[in-house]
């Protein structure tokens, strides 16, 4: 029998199954992982692991999402 069981991604309750995978979590979510960094219960997760990390009861998901940018306007120092 699979349970569910209640954990926090990006401070916002959320349920998944027993036996969940943080890579799981992120396909539900379909977030992909080239431009992402998870950290779980305080702990920043390499990438390879994502699969083999297991989410448990009452686990703090902090999912950050990078964006990549242009160039500056202006003198191309940053100021304008």
């Amino acid at each position: 029998m699979v349970d569910a069981l209640q954990i926090q991604v990006n401070g916002q309750p959320r349920d998944c199954w027993s036996g969940s995978t943080v890579g799981d979590l992120l396909r539900e979510l379909e977030i992909t992982t080239e431009r992402v960094a998870v950290e779980l219960n305080l702990e920043i997760l390499d990438r390879k692991d994502f699969e083999l990390r297991n989410l448990k009861q009452g686990d703090r998901v902090e999912i950050l999402s990078f964006i990549g940018g242009g160039s500056l306007a202006g003198d191309g120092k940053g100021t304008n």
